[in-house]
């Protein structure tokens, strides 16, 4: 059963994080943020500026005090031992915000908007540093653990791209309805009219791995060797578009969270936990024994039936945000969803 938070918010929560110190921030429509301890008790509250809606809390790797908060096309850096007017305010973007990431060294945070821009700031020099783009609507960006200049991004345009900050485009993309349409996928006939526009990202804490939630329900697993990634898995997850995706701190375990209500933990190591000695040769060889192995009926079935979740929780609200947090010494995941409260719900030990 969920326990839910209230008493932080009036509106529809949008966003969650949680610090390095377990302090667990929300933010919702209208500007509202707050701040809950442990115990799920609102400790601290803020309307930001022009009560536009906060899109994206990201607490700093470094400073466990320090809160990036986006609100519209605006940042601000907040302290949250004295939450109170920020002590420094970002206007790079030119659209509304929808998610920002910060580098584990804290010398970068990548803000990714309506337009399609992300806009990278140097936190040094307080400056614009590189300005990269989608074509559409870019929905997530996350910085790659351990690899302070290398993030990933998708958007609406379908796209998911890999960058480097030393470079203004991105060194690989791959354009997920154009991928799934060269397969013959027996689902690429829908793709028409249920796309995969790729909503959320998450990077797992080995900075290789990294998972995708799409408006096509489905969850799609990547993994960068040098310069380009590789899809290693994909699979039917929700039976409406994925919202949220979302790696544990532990390896390979990724919680997803839907339209269709639904909040589900998968452990996907058997499928990316071992490290391939030769990418090259190994992709061409999975390929070849995809081809040889699923194709039935002249059809190739892309789907792995074999990946079923190992905890599935009915939340039955639209899930907008997760987060995971340690709570007295157990797992909870935490869900933000249409409704002004938060919800916790236990997670098995891993």
């Amino acid at each position: 059963m969920a326990v839910k938070w209230n008493g932080g918010h009036s509106s529809s929560v949008l966003c969650l994080n949680v610090s390095a110190e377990g302090l667990v921030a929300s933010g919702a429509e209208r500007g509202e943020l707050a701040l809950w301890d442990g115990g799920g008790s609102p400790v601290a509250q803020l309307r930001l500026p022009q009560a536009e809606d906060v899109t994206s809390v990201v607490f700093s790797a470094r400073r466990a005090s320090t809160l990036y908060t986006s609100h519209g096309e605006s940042i601000s850096v907040l302290d949250v031992r004295s939450l109170q007017e920020p002590l420094q305010r970002f206007h790079v973007n030119e659209e509304e915000i929808n998610c920002l990431s910060v580098n584990d060294t804290d010398s970068f945070l990548a803000a990714a908007d309506d337009s399609g821009a992300i806009k990278v700031v140097d936190l040094e020099s307080k400056k614009v540093s590189r300005s990269l783009r989608h074509s559409n609507i870019c929905s997530s960006v996350a910085f790659r653990p351990q690899r302070p200049q290398s993030l990933v991004s998708c958007g609406l345009d379908m796209q998911v791209m890999l960058w480097n900050l030393q470079k203004v485009r991105p060194l690989w993309t791959m354009n997920l309805q154009e991928c799934d349409m060269e397969e013959e996928s027996p689902q690429s006939a829908g793709q028409f009219f249920n796309p995969p526009l790729a909503h959320s990202l998450s990077v797992a804490s080995c900075g290789n791995v990294f998972g995708c939630g799409a408006q096509d329900g489905k969850v799609r697993i990547f993994r960068v060797t040098g310069a380009r990634f590789e899809r290693e898995l994909e699979f039917q997850a929700h039976s409406l578009g994925v919202s949220q995706v979302l790696f544990m701190p532990e390896a390979y375990q990724l919680l997803s969270g839907g339209n269709d209500g639904k909040v589900l933990l998968w452990d996907v190591s058997s499928n990316v936990g071992k490290q391939q000695k030769s990418p090259a040769k190994s992709l061409h060889r999975k390929k070849a024994q995809a081809a040889a192995s699923s194709r039935k009926d002249g059809k190739l079935n892309n789907d792995h039936p074999g990946v079923v979740p190992k905890l599935s929780i009915e939340h039955g609200e639209k899930v907008n945000w997760l987060s995971c947090a340690e709570i007295k010494g157990s797992r909870r995941v935490l869900v933000a969803d249409q409704t002004s409260s938060v919800s916790a719900y236990p997670l098995p030990e891993p």
